[in-house]
């Protein structure tokens, strides 16, 4: 069957209602779990609350699918467009907060703890920076490029692509990575997981996999509930639409493995 491109998921989710199936080992479900998820248009302002993707905020999926759709017309471009990571940075780091889709085939592909950096506080990110030495996350979308073996293992770069923002991620040497520090064991243990220096790093159980999955163009939206951000954030500087509205389609159900 061919695989719808984002374009065309756009379509659906601003007018049908698209069920994920969340099963498998990496979304910590040990039985599938049917959760309806309604959209607006993609570069819409969120109106309505949107029913919870295994823990992830509507609001946040929608933050981000407009980031994506806004990205894409701004000319921002990714070649794997059919994936998008989320990292909601207003949950504690105790709790699983990376999220990556199969947007195409409706899937949930991981569902992990994530890190933030240390100069972004303790169990919840309430700072964030795009400036050098601060040892602070950022935010906004970013998009995904090669891979290389570093000081922190097989490590993934990503590209800021919000001016001002999450800019300077390569300046900064913002990577995804594993790290000892990101597990359920150091969060039980500690009461949170240890910090990067800006870094998305990932438990080591984990990294690999999902740096495969999502490396060589695909976007990644890091969010948070910062007031200052969310005025200036990826979603807010989209051009107007143009051409008529998506037209109205049935819902469709999905039938989803993560992997």
């Amino acid at each position: 069957m061919k695989r719808p491109s984002l374009l065309r998921l756009f379509a659906l989710v601003s007018a049908a209602l698209p069920v994920f199936l969340i099963t498998g080992p990496h979304s910590n479900s040990s039985a599938a779990s049917a959760v309806p998820v309604a959209h607006r248009p993609a570069s819409a302002t969120v109106t309505a609350a949107l029913p919870d993707v295994k823990g992830l905020s509507p609001k946040v999926l929608a933050m981000a699918l407009d980031a994506v759709s806004c990205a894409k017309a701004r000319g921002a471009s990714a070649s794997k467009d059919d994936l998008l990571t989320i990292i909601d940075y207003s949950l504690p780091s105790t709790e699983p907060r990376l999220w990556v889709l199969d947007l195409a085939h409706g899937k949930v592909l991981f569902h992990e703890l994530v890190a933030h950096g240390a100069g972004s506080g303790d169990v919840y990110a309430t700072r964030f920076s795009n400036t050098n030495d601060s040892r602070q996350t950022s935010l906004g979308l970013f998009r995904t490029a090669g891979t290389y073996e570093g000081g922190n293992g097989y490590s993934l770069k990503l590209q800021g692509l919000d001016a001002g923002i999450n800019d300077r991620a390569e300046e900064r040497h913002i990577v995804m990575h594993g790290a000892w520090y990101v597990s359920p064991e150091h969060a039980r243990q500690h009461g949170r997981l240890g910090r990067s220096w800006g870094c998305p790093a990932l438990s080591e159980k984990s990294a690999h996999r999902v740096i495969d999955t999502i490396k060589g163009g695909s976007y990644i939206f890091s969010y948070s509930a910062d007031k200052a951000w969310t005025t200036t954030a990826s979603h807010k500087s989209c051009p107007a639409p143009q051409g008529p509205s998506a037209p109205t389609t049935a819902g469709t159900t999905v039938t989803a493995a993560a992997r």
